[in-house]
């Protein structure tokens, strides 16, 4: 393989991972914008759609009902959490993080007990590869790119173009208001978290068959995407986005030249050079 097409390979896994990032992070950013709550357990919503998605097909084999089902599951199971567990502390931030905290040790240790700790894997559900300046991308990786990028346009469409967009949106702006207005506050808590946790979940099934399942796969992501959300600002969807991308092609590049950790510190040195230059992040408001 000659380098330009190394690099051009290295830099589309990042493009594709980054885009995985950002259903991860937007989700993460939507509860933090909207309900002010760190969800510890966010990464573990994401090991929870790629390990549903591995059950389903053992008992289905189809990875298509895998793909629509496990982050519609995974979303229930979200709004049960908003509903029985943050809500009656949501204004309690230290309690929040160790309550979600607690709830990533539940997930992990539940998915340790039936699913075991070897690693799985699935199989990618589209085949072949697409010729690439000297060397070849598979095409799986091309449709997770694209049904990342139609997911992102649904959420934006979701939240300006439908009522609940604009609920959610007057909620975040001001609550009192909105609830004097007749918007049921609550209920939009409720679906936001179950929206994000959705997200989330549909990143892990997405990701299943371009990496290895098992269940401590969410502390891998978590970090990413909190380094993400900061970068592009607490609560900013299009930042999120954005660095979202960046971050996964800063990383993708890096590769060719360091080892995965190494990329790694480069990620965190690029927040740290953003945050010293946008202490609210890049798409963050000012205080």
């Amino acid at each position: 393989m000659t380098p330009e097409a190394q690099f051009i390979l290295f830099g589309l896994n990042g493009l594709v991972w980054g885009l995985i990032i950002a259903l991860i992070a937007l989700g993460l950013s939507l509860v933090f914008g909207l309900i002010e709550i760190i969800n510890i357990a966010h990464g573990d919503l994401f090991m929870l759609g790629a390990v549903l998605a591995w059950y389903m097909i053992q008992w289905t084999g189809n990875f298509w009902v895998a793909l629509a089902a496990a982050p519609l599951a995974v979303g229930l199971l979200g709004m049960l959490i908003e509903r029985g567990v943050l809500r009656p502390i949501e204004h309690k931030p230290i309690i929040t993080i160790l309550a979600t905290f607690g709830l990533s040790l539940i997930f992990q240790q539940s998915v340790l007990a039936t699913f075991g700790g070897a690693p799985q894997r699935i199989e990618e559900p589209i085949g072949g590869l697409i010729p690439l300046v000297g060397t070849f991308y598979p095409v799986y990786r091309v449709f997770v790119a694209g049904c990342a990028l139609v997911a992102l346009a649904g959420l934006w469409l979701l939240l300006y173009k439908t009522r609940y967009g604009m609920w959610m949106r007057a909620v975040r702006q001001d609550r009192e208001m909105a609830v004097a207005l007749g918007i049921a506050s609550d209920q939009v808590y409720m679906l936001t978290f179950g929206l994000g946790a959705a997200l989330a979940a549909l990143g892990g099934v997405l990701a299943a068959p371009v990496t290895s399942l098992e269940f401590q796969m969410g502390l891998d992501v978590l970090p990413t995407a909190f380094i993400v959300v900061i970068i592009g600002g607490l609560g900013s969807l299009q930042g999120t986005l954005v660095a979202a991308v960046l971050l996964g092609v800063l990383e993708g590049l890096a590769n060719v030249f360091v080892t995965p950790t190494t990329a790694r510190i480069f990620s965190l040195l690029f927040m740290a050079v953003v945050l010293l230059v946008r202490p609210q992040g890049i798409f963050g408001k000012r205080p």
